[in-house]
């Protein structure tokens, strides 16, 4: 019996300690005063006749999987650990940030859902109410120089982490709180397996990754618990610090109908800012409101932080349009990433610029880059054939890219999993345009014609032609000159340029031939492979047991197994890799399955910029330094504030023609050689 079970409790009597620490969904404190009010957040009253009440079916699950939930005392824990708080790292942010005012941005189209998992959940919204804004139980602490890093304190005060036991033990703070003024305590904890692991969420990365990446949850007591895993992988502090509870007392209504009776309601947080009912509205605009009753605005490492009353989002869908707001100051700061706005659009000579109303700043970052690139469908017709594939990915013309629409600011992707030091491949390198290759590539697939048009065509007479996919409307021009530099090599490209959330939806679907898209990158110690590579997430059952094809496999949607890639071999290296407690055979491993993804041919490494460029009213201010070096873009941490005197000292000045020093600013201080 693992260390830290109560020796000798039966089932019924961790059904019964079970029933006593969570009966009825109940913390053991009332409310504080003053407990957030207005956001949608209520939660079930066992009381109203036909409500949903899953109090009994989350003990019954507990009690049926005793291995997994393990419930124990404070004498239990072993008596070797050194804890650790992180309170000696530096603060974040500025002491001169400003609380106050309303950051207006845009959004290109409106969220789908304010669900936090599930169907249509994983949209450009999610940074603003889940990635970058709930707390997690610790986050990372980058320190200068790379993928180096410590952990502060978020709902844990200390953690303590002992490699034999292959588990992470983990003290909340008493006084967290969610938003809705319950507190966070282990129940929340355990929930959350239950919740991550339930198919009522229909999110089988989720299903997947809790189910199989812990072997246990114990709970001491209301703020002490521990996670085992089943090896002692190097990034398991990581696994085990950053992520964050889902609240038990909302869910206890979870069922059948989740997806739809979760749609509009906003999950209780544990970071700053919530959503009101009244400021959704849909198809519109939508707006977080900093909580006044925030358990954490005066701690260390988040008091300086999240300094906005409101961020309120406006859908505007065209960039153009997005810009022209950006100049009129109906929002604050502009993405300049772009080589035609940077240059042409807010040159440094613009009058706005040169009068110091707006300023510009390039800030140089360290972090894995988004994975820009085309993702082909293998299980789409004609893609399955790997000859294609690869003369795919020699007929499409980044270079080109890079240096027309780029203007030379940027470089090619090397591989997908670029930026993450010994990890990522030294040698692979994007294949490169080359006429001849793709031809000869076409040919062997059978596509040796021309027609009329110059498009391939086999012997049957199908057009080597695909349907190419994009939810980025400001890179429409790149798709073009990918279809007529994809021509020149005999296979036609046709252009489908939808708003981001229907172009995500398609993707996630699986319904895409060739999609332009990226994923944003969480700054981690070691490259993901599961979600991306792993047939779990490209087909129900992809292989019968021998590892012959299942002829029944069906698609499996809502992953981001965009590739569909399904092989046997390839899932070994991933589940090895997954399970390796070894840096060096990580390293060996990670290399073996980059070179397979490349040599199978579905993903074509894009661009990567080693900076963000962004243009921004005189009066968000940003502090010494811009941001932290793993940041993507300039409120992302939110050290950012509003100065509403510099607000009306800018607007005053405009209507007089009075002129401020401009500000065209480059921060360099963590840029790599």
């Amino acid at each position: 019996m693992r260390t830290g079970m109560i020796r000798g409790m039966s089932l019924a009597a961790v059904s019964l300690l079970a029933l006593a620490l969570v009966a009825c969904g109940e913390k053991t404190e009332d409310k504080p005063a003053g407990a957030q009010t207005g956001a949608n957040t209520e939660s079930v009253d066992a009381s109203v006749p036909g409500t949903p009440d899953n109090t009994q079916e989350v003990l019954d699950y507990y009690a049926a999987n005793p291995e997994f939930f393990t419930f124990a005392t404070p004498a239990d824990l072993p008596g070797d650990l050194e804890w650790e708080d992180g309170s000696d790292l530096p603060d974040i942010g500025s002491p001169q940030a400003k609380k106050g005012g309303t950051y207006n941005t845009r959004l290109q189209d409106f969220p789908r859902t304010l669900r936090l998992v599930g169907p249509d959940a994983n949209g450009g919204f999610r940074n603003f109410i889940l990635d970058d804004v709930r707390m997690q139980f610790a986050h990372p602490h980058h320190q200068p120089g790379g993928n180096t890093y410590r952990y502060y304190p978020g709902l844990a005060t200390e953690w303590a982490e002992s490699k034999e036991r292959k588990t992470v033990y983990v003290r909340l703070n008493p006084k967290a709180r969610f938003s809705d003024g319950e507190m966070v305590t282990t129940e929340d904890v355990l929930f959350s397996f239950f919740f991550f692991r339930s198919k009522y969420i229909v999110a089988p990365w989720y299903n997947h990754f809790y189910s199989t990446e812990f072997t246990n949850v114990t709970r001491y007591d209301d703020y002490t618990f521990s996670v085992t895993f089943p090896e002692a992988k190097p990034d398991m502090k990581s696994r085990a610090l950053t992520w964050g509870p889902m609240p038990r007392k909302f869910f206890k209504e979870l069922g059948d109908d989740y997806v739809e009776r979760y749609q509009w309601r906003f999950v209780p947080t544990t970071g700053p800012y919530v959503v009101h009912d009244k400021d959704i509205k849909k198809g519109r605009a939508i707006s977080i409101t900093r909580d006044p009753n925030w358990w954490a605005k005066d701690m260390k490492f988040w008091r300086n932080r999240f300094n906005f009353d409101k961020l309120r989002f406006t859908v505007i869908r065209d960039t153009a349009k997005s810009f022209e707001a950006f100049k009129r100051g109906d929002i604050d700061d502009f993405g300049l990433n772009l080589a035609e706005y940077w240059y042409d659009k807010l040159p440094n000579d613009d009058k706005d610029v040169a009068a110091g109303y707006i300023e510009k700043a390039t800030f140089y970052n360290v972090r894995p880059r988004p994975t820009y690139g085309l993702w082909v469908n293998e299980s789409r017709p004609l893609l399955d054939n790997r000859d294609i594939r690869v003369g795919i990915n020699y007929a499409v013309n980044f270079d080109m890219v890079i240096d027309k629409f780029f203007r030379g600011d940027g470089v090619r992707m090397k591989s997908r999993n670029d930026g993450y030091g010994i990890f990522s491949h030294p040698t692979l390198r994007a294949r490169p345009y080359d006429i001849d290759k793709a031809l000869a590539a076409f040919a062997k697939a059978g596509f040796d014609t021309r027609g009329d048009d110059g498009i391939l065509v086999n012997a049957e007479g199908q057009r080597l032609s695909f349907t190419l996919t994009t939810g980025y409307e400001a890179l429409k021009d790149i798709l073009t000159i990918l279809r007529e530099e994809g021509m020149k090599a005999g296979v036609q490209f046709r252009l489908e340029v939808l708003d981001g959330t229907a172009a995500w939806k398609k993707v996630q679907e699986k319904k895409h031939d060739i999609a332009l898209t990226a994923f944003n990158v969480s700054y981690e110690e070691f490259p993901r492979y599961f979600d991306f590579l792993a047939s779990y997430n490209s087909y129900d059952k992809a292989f019968l047991e021998d590892g012959s094809v299942n002829p029944d496999r069906k698609i499996k949607v809502q992953t981001n197994n965009l590739q569909m890639v399904a092989d046997f071999e390839l899932n070994k290296l991933v589940e090895r890799y997954r399970a390796s407690e070894d840096g060096e055979e990580k390293r060996v491993l990670a290399h073996q399955i980059d070179q397979i993804d490349h040599d199978t041919a579905s993903f074509v490494p894009g661009w990567v910029q080693p900076f963000y460029r962004r243009g921004y009213w005189r009066w968000l201010r940003h502090p010494e330094g811009f941001n932290l070096q793993h940041s993507g873009y300039d409120i992302q941490n939110y050290v950012s504030w509003i100065d509403e005197d510099m607000k009306a000292e800018t607007k005053a000045a405009m209507k007089k023609g009075e002129t401020f020093p401009p500000q065209i600013n480059v921060y360099d201080q963590f840029k790599e050689d």
